[in-house]
């Protein structure tokens, strides 16, 4: 399964800092996240997209610059398969940019998408009428009942002011905890804390919450 990060900041920072961590999570991960990556950035308020079918740890990742607010995500695509760069998250729509990692089977939704990640997204933003976190709730409570097993959903949206995080898994409680560390201008999402670091949260299982700076 997937690896997930999210740096929203009150003020630049280069974003090789963050993925410099985010590759010793990736490459170092118990299951293989080489199928490619994918980050979405800000600039000028503007998201840029920049995806490759590399692993992100041969990649050149001095050159994506200096952001406020960082979403990458380290593919580990489902039973090896569709792995081409147009598959890579992040996925963008409507201005919200879109992250996720887990496994669900025996799912009976009706939706467009090339992979199951991207329908995901697209279901749940039918629901989006102004309110993304409705819209996620909504989504989210159809899809579990209308899916044989769960094994996770995790994902992370940005709509560029607000981060919203939905968790929920239903085995391998370690390896789908996601984690936070926040400050007064600083907000830290990830599939794992950083090597070396202290003061990380874990974000309860079954949970929904929206994370503001």
């Amino acid at each position: 399964m997937c690896r997930l990060l999210l740096v929203k900041s009150q003020n630049e920072f280069p974003i090789v800092d963050h993925l410099r961590q985010f590759v010793h999570i990736a490459k170092h991960s118990r299951e293989y996240q080489g199928h490619g990556w994918g980050c979405a950035f800000l600039i000028d308020n503007e998201w840029q997209i920049y995806k490759n079918i590399k692993p992100i740890w041969e990649d050149d990742l001095e050159q994506l610059g200096k952001t406020t607010q960082l979403l990458a995500h380290a593919r580990s695509a489902f039973r090896d398969e569709g792995i081409r760069v147009e598959n890579n998250m992040p996925f963008q729509k409507e201005g919200i940019i879109y992250i996720f990692n887990g496994e669900l089977q025996g799912v009976k939704i009706k939706e467009q998408g090339r992979i199951g990640a991207e329908k995901i997204f697209n279901y749940i933003l039918r629901f989006h009428n102004g309110d993304l976190l409705q819209a996620l709730k909504k989504g989210i409570e159809i899809i579990q009942k209308r899916t044989a097993y769960v094994r996770a959903i995790n994902i992370i949206v940005s709509d560029k002011r607000k981060v919203y995080v939905s968790s929920g898994f239903n085995e391998d409680f370690d390896y789908f905890t996601m984690h936070y560390k926040k400050s007064d201008d600083r907000l830290l999402i990830c599939s794992e804390p950083y090597e070396g670091e202290s003061d990380w949260h874990k974000i309860p299982n079954h949970t929904i919450k929206v994370f503001e700076l």
